[in-house]
């Protein structure tokens, strides 16, 4: 909502004119969201799509969620569970309206493709050929809606060899390369803390619906994208797969180390850890000075980056006997007094309650029909004139059912037969 209590998230495309007019309401309101009048049909589940739907519904889009009579499948991840909410459900469906269809019945789909062919966006993360079969794919959507932005997210992309491998983000970290570099020299290799191919595929793919609904803008014409989580990661490798690409050189698990600077790496204090960074010469001598081991500045093997990078294994010796010897704060206090980038390995609690996180309302909290209040982290990005929002919380299974179909033009009646058919759930029964 705007300052003036509106919410923008109920108002349709149409309503504002905003393929026509993208500025018209500018000129009217205080706030106007960046993606408002644009309307999101979200047949995703689990993290990629939902993620991606959630950063397009923050900033202003009316995002309509399709969920199965049994919901979202992260609804059931868990422990933890709140009030019977799942955390994981919780944390990438903000600010959307869910709408329970069985997809497996001719009315349902009939329900979707009546959505389709008046949303701006559809985003889609089935198996590649499921929504070919319910005729949901681009090309029956694009016939009944020319301008869509329609958007796939798989595993392995629509083609190749790869294509029928299920979409899971473990599936995707190992196939990449991406888990072989994680992990220490001598472990095993490990996922990440969090789902990073799904995350990353999630950017890119709000990224690309962004870069065509301005494009559609210029050409009033839609688009088809295709997004996977393989070539993300890959993608992600960034200078990694280039010292394969370019030297030939295969980059191997170094822990928290980096493959190419050093020290940049996490060191063991007397009472936990911190990290690093040590970018060039002139923070080396500063390191240095700072720990009061200032011979090492002269020391032929350590002199240089190149030569510190090659002999790592020597140089972690040095200094991970000297950081052991005190505790992280005052290596913290030492260090950052002396220009030496560093920080200390907090943990999650640390990360999102303390002072700077506060400074930055990072945390922000929203009423919850079951959980009264929820606090989430809200969106990184920060525009100035047109911020992100939190309008509504994320939605109980089939909440906005009736809504969203009495808009399309169903009556009251009609949605209580297809209900007791179990086409569709209510969140309250009718």
């Amino acid at each position: 909502m705007d300052v003036r209590g509106i919410d923008y998230s109920k108002r349709s495309a149409k309503e504002f004119v905003f393929k026509k007019k993208p500025y018209y309401l500018a000129r009217l309101f205080v706030h106007v969201p960046p993606l408002c009048g644009i309307t999101v049909l979200d047949l995703t589940r689990a993290m990629a799509g939902p993620f991606a739907t959630m950063l397009l519904a923050d900033f202003g889009a009316e995002v309509i969620k399709v969920e199965p009579l049994s919901g979202d499948e992260t609804r059931m991840w868990g422990p933890p569970f709140v009030d019977g909410q799942s955390t994981y459900f919780l944390s990438v469906n903000r600010n959307k309206k869910s709408v329970c269809v069985d997809l497996r019945s001719e009315e349902g789909k009939n329900i979707v493709r009546k959505l389709a062919s008046s949303c701006d966006v559809l985003i889609e993360n089935f198996r590649p050929g499921v929504v070919k079969a319910m005729n949901l794919d681009y090309d029956s959507v694009s016939k009944i809606n020319p301008k869509v932005v329609y958007c796939s997210i798989s595993g392995f992309g629509e083609s190749g060899p790869w294509s029928s491998k299920p979409g899971y983000d473990l599936v995707a970290l190992a196939e990449s390369g991406m888990m072989h570099l994680t992990g220490e020299p001598d472990g095993e290799p490990v996922k990440f803390a969090v789902p990073v191919a799904d995350i990353s595929a999630g950017l890119f793919a709000a990224f690309s619906i962004a870069c065509a609904l301005y494009r559609r803008q210029i050409d009033g014409k839609g688009e088809y994208i295709e997004v996977s989580l393989y070539e993300s990661m890959l993608y992600m490798l960034t200078h990694q797969a280039q010292a394969f690409l370019s030297a030939h050189e295969k980059p191997k698990r170094l822990g928290s180390a980096h493959p190419s600077i050093a020290p940049y790496r996490a060191y063991r204090a007397m009472d936990g850890y911190l990290v690093v960074c040590v970018g060039n010469d002139s923070l080396w001598k500063k390191l240095c000075e700072a720990i009061g081991k200032t011979e090492l500045c002269e020391t032929q093997e350590f002199l240089t980056n190149p030569l510190r990078v090659k002999n790592r294994e020597k140089l972690d010796s040095v200094l991970q006997s000297v950081f052991e010897k005190d505790t992280v704060d005052a290596w913290i206090r030492k260090l950052e007094a002396s220009g030496v980038p560093c920080a200390k390995v907090r943990d999650i609690e640390e990360a999102l309650l303390n002072p700077h996180a506060k400074e930055r309302e990072v945390i922000q909290r929203i009423s919850h029909p079951l959980l009264k209040e929820l606090d989430v982290v809200f969106s990184p990005p920060r525009l100035k004139n047109n911020p992100a929002a939190l309008s509504s919380p994320p939605p109980l299974l089939g909440s906005h059912t009736l809504e969203v179909l009495l808009k399309l033009g169903y009556t009251q009646n009609e949605v209580k037969e297809l209900e007791s058919k179990g086409v569709v759930k209510l969140a309250t029964p009718l």
